[in-house]
């Protein structure tokens, strides 16, 4: 099972959101997805986290760990 986690910035690309979809129909995948300062859209469908709001950074530190991919927009 492939663990993923997508980091969105503020100025994140609109492909961002159809990666993030594709990872999320792998058989087994394990998304994540974290909102960093200034990131207002996430895709819809997900659970989204925000740094500040949900995370702290040392929480964020410990998700990056866990996670087989990071991708950060």
């Amino acid at each position: 099972m492939a663990r993923y986690l997508h980091l969105l910035k503020y100025d994140s690309p609109p492909l961002a959101a159809a990666v993030i979809d594709r990872h999320r129909r792998e058989p087994g995948a394990d998304v994540t997805v974290v909102r960093l300062d200034g990131a207002t859209s996430a895709p819809a469908g997900l659970a989204v986290q925000t740094v500040g709001t949900d995370l702290d950074w040392a929480q964020l530190l410990e998700l990056i760990f866990a996670s087989d991919h990071v991708v950060t927009w």
